[in-house]
């Protein structure tokens, strides 16, 4: 599989990530922690389709700002807004276990899903570039 091939798949799977995260449903039994770990995941899948698609070689990372760090050491302009994104990182382990995290609230949700739309808008136009 070519490294582009490799990198679409990954970014399809940073977009359902997304839209999973996006999809609120009227059910109280969803916590918003749910949703923010499908925002989370989201981005990570996004800048490692971008990795994938430079050549970057990366670890097994849940970890958004090291994945930033890789990319800016290949000399690529990461914006502050996708900077951003690096608070997203706890959403990939603490919200999966109910004592380790508090409470999010809808705004903080709705603070990660525009953090979210930011990184996969400027992932898509550096995947074409």
């Amino acid at each position: 599989m070519k490294n582009t091939e490799k990198a679409n798949l990954w970014f399809r799977r940073a977009r359902s990530n997304f839209y999973r995260a996006k999809s609120i449903i009227d059910a109280p039994e969803i916590f918003y922690e749910d949703y923010c770990f499908d925002a989370q995941q989201a981005v990570e899948k996004a800048l490692k389709s971008l990795c994938i698609s430079r050549n970057i070689n990366f670890p097994k990372t849940h970890n958004i700002d090291y994945l930033i760090e890789l990319l800016e050491k290949e000399n690529i302009n990461v914006p502050v807004e996708v900077k951003r994104a690096k608070i997203l990182t706890d959403y990939a382990v603490e919200t999966r276990y109910p004592e380790n995290l508090d409470t999010i609230d809808e705004e903080e949700y709705q603070k990660a899903i525009e953090i979210t739309e930011n990184v996969l808008r400027w992932v898509e136009q550096k995947l074409m570039e």
